[in-house]
């Protein structure tokens, strides 16, 4: 993103301040030669002589050299956006290397550092063999490390810990992702309702404006979260056919007031995924069939065109702003291909073989595989 730009740099500060190229070279201690091979890139500065010249110029190493070890939010969006297409479409290896080169290069730019451990928790499973898929764990592992040692922003470091407790997971060390999330989660800590006291704040002040767009956000959360509170309730009562019954009838009622359908499709994809596994657990095949063709219909929304960002609707009027500050902007957090290749899949769970040769599920299947 950024080059070393010293040779002009040198030029440009030498003109701003009238002075030849015989005067510089003099305070320096070198031959006019020299300072010319420098203004024209043929050579560079010995190491030794940066302070001397930076302090001549008075100016931050850092900028003599014309390097900048910090990126824009526009940057960061993306460069983001382009590390997901090369997934998509380059060996996995080429682009992790090419990932980890940037890293080096901006190992001080925190919210870059925690955009790329979101890019690599999306995305390990495309490396071969588990081995590799571990080791790219490993490697966010350490990076979610350096950032909590490093970062000031309380904010920042509570989005690392979730992703590195997410790592460790994945990893298959609930244990250690225990360890990392229990002190910092307590339902009773009144720093939960900081949001809701934030908004009396602003109404306070007379700001009704962020007031207006705080709650949104407010309410746009909490309404996900809700549902993938839900979907995991699902699945921890999958053996209870009366608890999931109840648990998917709410859901599905809360989801159709805020048309999430058509607002966040992703998320009602995955809960009525849940549901019909729920359904196939008891073989109950027409409920199962039923939750799937809504999850096909999901998909279908998901894929249509502009439909994998994110984005308000008429009620949510305020998020729209919000998601264009988000680390990704309003991209999805992997490509559209392989969110797609991936969704291909899920219909060869083995929950669902009792369904095999049944004419519904055929079609589903084919419909599925037909998503483009």
């Amino acid at each position: 993103m950024h080059t070393l730009t010293i040779a002009g740099n040198i030029s440009k500060f030498r003109h701003s301040r009238k002075i030849t190229q015989e005067q510089l070279a003099s305070f320096m201690g070198v031959t006019k030669a020299s300072v010319s091979k420098w203004e024209t890139g043929q050579s560079v500065p010995d190491v030794t002589l940066l302070p001397q010249l930076a302090a001549f110029f008075d100016v931050t190493i850092d900028e003599l050299v014309g390097y900048n070890p910090q990126l824009s939010k526009e940057q960061i969006q993306k460069l983001y956006l382009e590390f997901t297409e090369d997934f998509a479409a380059q060996p996995f290896e080429a682009v992790m290397d090419k990932t980890h080169a940037y890293v080096k290069r901006y190992y001080s730019c925190y919210p870059f550092l925690v955009q790329i451990c979101i890019l690599w928790l999306n995305h390990y499973t495309l490396a071969q063999g588990e081995a590799n898929q571990s080791h790219v764990l490993e490697d966010l592992d350490q990076l979610c490390g350096h950032i909590l040692q490093g970062s000031r922003s309380l904010e920042l470091c509570n989005d690392v810990l979730a992703i590195q407790a997410m790592g460790k997971l994945a990893l298959g060390k609930p244990l250690e992702a225990i360890d990392a999330l229990e002190e910092t989660f307590c339902p009773t800590n009144l720093a939960r309702q900081s949001d809701m006291v934030l908004t009396q704040a602003y109404l306070a002040a007379a700001d009704t404006d962020k007031a207006d767009r705080l709650t949104q956000i407010c309410m746009y959360n909490h309404l996900l979260g809700l549902v993938a509170g839900a979907r995991t309730y699902l699945a921890i009562h999958t053996g209870s056919l009366g608890v999931c019954e109840t648990t998917i009838a709410r859901i599905e009622q809360l989801c159709g007031i805020f048309a999430l359908e058509q607002l966040h499709p992703n998320s009602m994809a995955t809960f009525e995924y849940q549901a019909a596994l729920c359904y196939a657990a008891h073989k109950e095949k027409q409920q199962t069939l039923r939750h799937l063709r809504t999850y096909l219909s999901c998909l279908e929304a998901l894929f249509s065109p502009g439909c994998l960002a994110l984005h308000g609707d008429a009620y949510f009027t305020r998020i729209n702003e919000w998601f264009e500050e988000l680390g990704s902007g309003v991209h999805a957090p992997r490509n559209r291909n392989v969110i797609l290749n991936d969704a291909k899949q899920t219909l060869s769970h083995p929950a669902f073989s009792f369904l095999e040769g049944e004419s519904g599920f055929e079609k589903l299947k084919e419909a599925l595989n037909h998503l483009k």
